[in-house]
């Protein structure tokens, strides 16, 4: 049988089983489920995952209800997810799978770099996103990181892509839950953070260890109620910690 089935012979999956962070649990590849409303798009996706034996494509989507419906049934580890698709948009599709399917994390893709849409999904509960005109390289690279539970987004264009979206007047800031429980070294990882240091680069700048940052990054994560490094990020625009265009 083919590594890529197609929606309309694929039958139930088993549950995933838990393996080790970045490899294959269990020993057996990452269950990825392509959801876009071009089938041109979900062939090339499916044609660069399909092949590796790290992966296999259970199954293609053509809208966000039908996505839905097969991560269900199939319960995909990844699901590549188009933010823009008829009957329910990548946004709704998300936020119903992070509600309904936990344990199935999401890679949004976009076609526009500056695009609100992808904050919207990283809200929804995406574990983070890709413009869609990214190497076939790095798309591998960011499943596998999804996969782990930690965000696959470029720190440059997750900074571009908020600076954009929180710029638009009149937006009231919300409060953060516990933000102001944060120690002086919390706050410094989390405005570190937000100007798209990665933790190496944090600790380098502290003069910390890297194991250091990430239980400092833990503790932000708990303080600010956020799930990953994506909406610490988004937390930090819209509380006023980084300014647009400030570098913080």
């Amino acid at each position: 049988m083919s590594r890529t089935q197609q929606n309309a012979t694929a039958g139930p999956a088993e549950e995933p089983a838990e393996g080790p962070p970045g490899e294959p649990a269990g020993g057996r590849p990452i269950r990825v489920l392509i959801a876009d409303d071009q089938p041109l798009v979900r062939r090339g996706l499916a044609l660069i995952l399909g092949p590796d034996p790290a992966f296999e494509v259970v199954g293609e989507a053509g809208d966000g209800a039908q996505a839905v419906d097969l991560a269900h049934r199939l319960r995909p580890d990844v699901v590549v997810m188009d933010i823009r698709m008829p009957v329910l948009d990548g946004v709704a599709a998300t936020g119903r799978l992070a509600r309904e399917l936990p344990g199935c994390r999401v890679l949004a893709l976009s076609t526009f770099d500056m695009d609100e849409y992808v904050v919207a999904a990283l809200r929804a509960g995406a574990f983070g996103f890709l413009p869609k005109d990214i190497s076939p390289e790095e798309l591998v690279a960011a499943v596998r990181v999804v996969h782990t539970g930690e965000a696959a987004v470029a720190p440059r264009l997750l900074t571009r892509l908020i600076s954009t979206y929180v710029r638009a007047p009149q937006r009231p800031r919300p409060p953060v839950a516990r933000a102001g429980e944060l120690t002086p070294r919390e706050l410094e990882v989390w405005r570190l953070m937000a100007s798209g240091f990665d933790n190496a680069a944090i600790a380098r700048s502290m003069d910390i260890s890297v194991s250091t940052v990430k239980n400092h990054i833990t503790s932000v994560f708990g303080k600010l109620g956020v799930r990953d490094r994506a909406q610490a990020v988004i937390a930090a625009y819209e509380t006023g910690l980084v300014e647009v265009g400030g570098g913080g």
